[in-house]
C-alpha cells in the first residue's frame, strides 16, 4: 500500500491563493451583473437545505409515498416550474440585502454572506433548483447535492458558519460535529411581514448562545438554587453554546458598518430573547457577552413570560431556541422559529421531564 505524503501547509496555502487569484482575475474579466462569490475563508457561510429555501411539501409527499424514482422523474418533468418560496427564503433575501450594502461600502471585501445550497437531492433534481434560484434572482452559486447521502460531512469543507435544515437528525449530527445548526419550522406566510432592509436575528440564551450549565441547575434543583448560583458566579463567564460562533460572525459584519459610521443604519440587528429574570440572573449573561467581546443590540428578559407576543413585535427573520415549547409558541404567532437540539432542555417539554437524565439513573447491579 502506498504511503500518503504529508502536505506542507504553507505550500498548500500558497497554491490555494494562486488558484483563487487566477479564478478572480478570470471572473473579473467577464462582464456580468452577478456578483462574484466571496472567498470561503473570509465569508460568513450559511448552508440551507432545499426544503428550507423552497416549499417542497408536495414533492416530499411523492418521495415518501411513491419512492425516489418517481420523485426524481416528477422534478425533471416540472423543472421549468419554479418552486415556491420556503421558510428560509426571506432570510436569504435579507442576507443578500446586507451583502449589497457591504459591497457599496467595501467594493473589494471578501467579508460577506455566502449562501450554499446543501441538499441530499440527486443531481438530476439540480436543474429545477437552479431554475428556481434564477427565477427569484437569488445569489447562490455554491451547491452540494449528495444523491441521497447525508450532506453533513461536507459542512466543514464548505467552511459553514450556520446550517439550516428541516431534518432534525441532520441538525443534531451537525451540532455534534461542532457546527452551528438549527431545524427550521414553517409558520405560515410571513415573507411580506418581515423587513426587507434589515436582517433581524433573535437568539435564546441558555443552550443556544451559552452552554446549558445553568439551565441544568434550574431544571434539576429549581429556580431558587439557579438564582443563587447565577449571583454567586455572576463574574464567571458562561461557557459557549452551539450558536455563539454565529453571533460572532454577525458581529464581525456589524463592525464593518460601525467603522463607516453606520451604526444607526446597520442592516443587521441582533436580539437576546431569554426567559431569565433580569435582576435575579441577567447580569451574568450580559457580562459573559462582554467578556467575549460581543455586542447584542437588544436584550429582552422575560422572567418566564411567553416569548411569542414579543417576537411578534420584533418580527425576526429567524429566532433560535433550544426548547420546543418556545418554538411552538413563536410559530403560533407567525414567527420563523428554528430549534437548536442541544442541552438538557431536550429532556423536557413545557417543564415536564420526558426523559430521565443519565446522571440520575442509578446503576442497577
Amino acid at each position: 500500500m502506498s504511503e500518503i505524503k504529508p502536505t506542507d501547509p504553507a505550500a498548500t496555502n500558497a497554491g490555494e491563493e494562486k488558484d483563487w487569484a487566477a479564478a478572480k482575475a478570470f471572473f473579473d474579466s467577464l462582464k456580468t451583473r452577478k456578483p462574484r462569490p466571496p472567498k470561503p475563508q473570509y465569508a460568513v457561510t450559511i448552508a440551507v437545505s432545499s426544503r428550507t429555501l423552497f416549499n417542497m411539501v408536495a414533492e416530499r409527499k411523492i418521495y415518501e409515498e411513491e419512492g425516489v424514482e418517481k420523485y426524481v422523474t416528477f422534478q425533471q418533468e416540472h423543472e421549468n416550474e419554479p418552486l415556491m418560496p420556503g421558510v428560509a427564503f426571506p432570510l436569504v433575501k435579507a442576507l443578500m440585502t446586507v451583502n449589497s450594502r457591504l459591497r457599496q461600502l467595501y467594493p473589494d471585501s471578501e467579508e460577506l454572506f455566502d449562501i450554499v445550497l446543501m441538499t441530499n437531492n440527486h443531481a438530476q433534481v439540480g436543474v429545477r433548483l437552479i431554475n428556481s434560484i434564477n427565477h427569484y434572482d437569488l445569489t447562490i452559486e455554491r451547491f452540494c447535492m449528495t444523491g441521497g447521502q447525508s450532506p453533513i460531512g461536507y459542512l466543514k469543507a464548505y467552511m459553514t458558519n450556520l446550517y439550516l435544515s428541516k431534518d432534525g437528525e441532520k441538525v443534531t449530527e451537525a451540532i455534534e460535529e461542532g457546527i452551528a445548526a438549527a431545524t427550521m419550522f414553517t409558520s405560515g406566510d410571513v415573507e411580506n411581514q418581515l423587513s426587507d432592509t434589515q436582517l433581524k436575528v433573535a437568539f435564546d440564551g441558555d443552550a443556544v448562545l451559552f452552554s446549558d450549565e445553568s439551565e441544568i441547575i434550574a431544571k434539576q434543583r429549581g429556580l431558587d438554587k439557579f438564582f443563587e448560583h447565577e449571583q454567586e458566579f455572576e463574574n464567571i463567564p458562561l461557557k459557549k453554546g452551539p450558536l455563539k460562533c454565529f453571533l460572532e460572525a454577525l458581529g464581525k459584519l456589524q463592525r464593518k458598518f460601525y467603522a463607516k459610521n453606520e451604526r444607526m443604519n446597520c442592516p443587521i440587528r441582533t436580539y437576546l430573547v431569554t426567559a431569565r429574570s433580569a435582576a435575579s440572573s441577567g447580569a451574568r449573561v450580559l457580562k459573559t457577552l462582554r467578556s467575549w467581546g460581543l455586542e447584542i443590540d437588544e436584550a429582552l428578559f422575560l422572567a418566564g413570560a411567553p416569548k411569542g407576543p414579543l417576537l411578534q413585535m420584533i418580527r425576526p427573520h429567524i429566532f433560535f431556541d433550544d426548547q420546543m415549547s418556545h418554538i411552538e409558541g413563536a410559530k403560533e404567532l407567525g414567527t420563523v422559529a428554528a430549534h437548536v437540539p442541544y442541552g438538557i432542555g431536550q429532556k423536557y417539554h413545557k417543564g415536564e421531564l420526558i426523559e430521565q437524565p443519565v446522571n440520575d439513573v442509578k446503576d442497577k447491579k
